[in-house]
């Protein structure tokens, strides 16, 4: 078979299996809408959404609750999965993720810092920001602030490995002082914090949607433009240099991109594990390839339906509540990860 030929098969598989990641995607964000402790007929779902009449109570539940909490899930597991891939190929290592380097344990700082000592009030500038205002800037800024670390250590640390390192000491740092925090505050503080560290895609309200969105959007475009570098850094630096990629700004550039999709994620739902670790995996497995043009794009969509499924199981309860989406996550996330494990100790054993 010639090269051309193979190339064309090669695309064709991948055209196939964009469609079919598509189509899971669009299946769970339907049954996100259809799926909750009231039952709503398909019929009047479809007649809401588009501006038919419906009971007030319904169209309460589709368009206030269900609507804006699918859009979340598919934005929030879009970005977690996008800044993973990028964070296991900037890094070569297949269980980096946004955990790993403290980036969400940056944002629970901030979070903690509001909530736990300064009474869920955020001066900045003259401003003050109070409530779910405050409790967002505050987990923003603590992110943004592990990420300016990182990209500080990223020019002395050449070395990947030695980062990795510096990104788990920043980690266990912050994760310290949010328990020194929890120990010195009250019990209703304590209390509101863990709330917010459980997790929830039903945190964004269809007000801040927009921003949300289009603060993930904007940065997604701008990881799907990075594929090249990232195709030339998984053959190393001294390959990908001799490509003419400036591997010191685009390490940069990727770190930044990572990192402001993991704020932007953690600031609106709270800290979110396994999602951006375990769907590259996912992707590469469906994929079978390590070539960024097709797989980020397939990661990202994989995210998306990923989140999505998580949110429905949350939802498994029904009337008796909800499951903490920290508490489901791990579900779908560390079986993959241990087959990730056992399948490279398997390989460098034979």
């Amino acid at each position: 078979m010639s090269y051309a030929t193979t190339r064309k098969c090669k695309r064709s598989n991948f055209t196939i299996a964009i469609i079919l990641s598509a189509l899971t995607l669009l299946a769970l964000f339907a049954a996100n809408l259809l799926w909750g402790a009231v039952e709503i007929p398909l019929g009047k779902v479809i007649s809401i959404l588009t501006g038919g009449e419906g009971e007030p109570g319904w169209r309460l539940i589709v368009l206030e609750s269900r609507l804006p909490q699918a859009v979340t899930a598919m934005f929030a597991g879009m970005a977690l999965s996008a800044a993973g891939l990028m964070l296991q190929t900037l890094f070569n290592n297949p269980l980096a993720g946004p955990e790993v380097f403290g980036i969400n344990s940056g944002a629970g700082l901030g979070v903690a810092i509001v909530m736990l000592l300064l009474n869920g009030t955020l001066v900045s500038g003259g401003l003050s920001f109070g409530g779910y205002a405050a409790i967002l800037s505050g987990a923003f800024i603590g992110a943004l602030a592990v990420i300016a670390i990182l990209l500080l250590l990223s020019m002395w640390l050449r070395n990947n490995i030695y980062l990795l390192i510096a990104g788990l000491a920043v980690s266990y740092l912050t994760s310290s002082v949010i328990t020194l925090l929890n120990y010195f505050s009250t019990a209703e503080g304590v209390h509101s914090y863990l709330i917010w560290g459980m997790g929830s895609f039903g945190g964004v309200s269809t007000a801040q949607l927009p921003l949300f969105a289009t603060l993930l959007i904007v940065t997604l475009t701008a990881s799907l433009l990075m594929v090249k570098p990232l195709n030339a850094l998984l053959l190393g630096d001294a390959y990908a240099a001799n490509l003419g990629v400036k591997t010191k700004s685009a390490r940069g550039v990727l770190l930044a991109l990572t990192g402001i999709l993991t704020a932007g994620v953690t600031a609106f739902c709270g800290p979110i594990a396994f999602i951006g670790l375990a769907v590259p995996h996912i992707a590469r497995l469906f994929l079978s390839t390590n070539n960024h043009i097709f797989l980020l794009p397939a990661t990202i969509l994989w995210g998306g339906a990923t989140a999505l499924l998580c949110n429905i199981l949350c939802q498994l309860p029904g009337s008796s509540g909800l499951l903490p989406l920290s508490a489901v996550t791990p579900i779908i996330g560390a079986p993959v990860i241990l087959y990730v494990v056992i399948k490279r100790r398997g390989i460098s054993a034979s």
